[in-house]
C-alpha cells in the first residue's frame, strides 16, 4: 500500500509539472497579434487616427502610427519598414487610401501577419493607383487636382469637405484642409514590385459615403485580393467619424493571426 501512495504521489507531482510547463506555451496561443503599425493617406497625416488609436490602446493593443513623407513609393515603404523592424513581434499593418498601396508593397515584411485596407487601394503586382483610379468616374465631390509644377498633388479647398471629410465638421475639414500633405504624383504612377496581400490575410473597408474613390473601385479591389470585408456608411476618412467600427476589423484582423 505504502509504495502504491509513493507511486500515486509521483505520477500527481509529474502531472503538476507537465500542467505547470504547458499552461504558459497555452497562454501564448491564446493572444493574438498585439502589435497595429498604420500607415495614413494622401491629403493627411497620422494624426487623424487618434480615436482608434486611443480605442485600440485601451485594449491592449500597441499602435504605432507612420508618418510617410507622400514623395514616392519607395520612401514611403522605407518609412514603413523602419517602424515595422522596432515591432517586437508579429503585426498587423493598417493603410488607408494611398497607404494601401505602400503596404500592399511593404506587407512583405517577416514581421508582418496581416493587412487591414481602409477605404484603400490594393494594387496587382505590376499595377500603380492611377490605373485603379481610372477603373470608374470620380464622383462629383471629388477635389483631387491635378500635379502643380514641381509634381504635387494638391485636394481642392473647396471641395475638401464634402469630397473628403463629409462626415466631420466644416472647421473640422477647414483644420485638415490647411494642414494636409501634398502628395507627389510619381506615387501614383508608380508600379507595385510586391503584393503582400496575396500570401497573407488581409480585411478591408468600404466606406459606402466615399467622393475620393470611388465605393465600387474600393469593392472590386477587395474581392480580387480574397479580402475580408465590412461595409461602413461614412466619408473618406470614416476612421475619425465612426472609428469604434474602424477599430474592431483591425481587431479583427489582430485576432485573425493567433500564433
Amino acid at each position: 500500500m505504502k509504495n502504491n501512495f509513493s507511486l500515486y504521489k509521483i505520477m500527481v507531482g509529474f502531472l503538476m509539472t507537465l500542467i505547470g510547463i504547458k499552461a504558459p506555451a497555452l497562454a501564448q496561443q491564446t493572444i493574438g497579434t498585439k502589435n497595429i503599425v498604420i500607415v495614413h493617406g494622401a491629403f493627411a497625416d497620422g494624426s487623424g487616427w487618434e480615436k482608434v488609436f486611443k480605442i485600440l490602446q485601451a485594449r491592449g493593443y500597441n499602435v504605432t502610427m507612420v508618418q510617410n513623407p507622400l514623395t514616392s513609393l519607395e520612401d514611403d515603404v522605407a518609412a514603413t519598414e523602419r517602424i515595422l523592424d522596432k515591432q517586437d513581434g508579429p503585426t498587423v499593418l493598417v493603410g488607408h487610401s494611398w497607404g494601401g498601396a505602400v503596404i500592399t508593397q511593404a506587407g512583405v515584411h517577416p514581421k508582418v501577419a496581416s493587412l487591414v485596407y481602409v477605404a484603400a487601394f490594393v494594387p496587382e503586382l505590376g499595377e500603380s493607383a492611377l490605373d485603379l483610379i481610372k477603373t470608374a468616374p470620380p464622383a462629383a465631390e471629388n477635389g483631387i487636382l491635378p500635379p502643380d509644377e514641381k509634381g504635387f498633388v494638391w485636394y481642392d479647398k473647396a471641395k475638401y469637405h464634402a469630397g473628403f471629410a463629409a462626415d466631420l465638421s466644416k472647421d473640422k475639414a477647414a483644420f485638415m484642409y490647411a494642414s494636409q500633405g501634398p502628395i507627389a504624383v510619381k506615387c501614383f504612377l508608380t508600379p507595385l514590385s510586391q503584393a503582400a496581400w496575396k500570401t497573407k490575410p488581409s480585411y478591408a473597408i468600404v466606406a459606402t459615403e466615399d467622393r475620393s474613390i470611388n465605393p465600387s473601385i474600393e469593392r472590386t479591389m477587395y474581392k480580387r485580393a480574397g479580402a475580408t470585408v465590412t461595409e461602413i456608411k461614412g466619408s473618406h476618412v470614416l476612421f475619425m467619424s465612426n472609428p469604434k467600427a474602424v477599430a474592431d476589423v483591425i481587431e479583427a484582423a489582430a485576432k485573425h493571426t493567433i500564433k
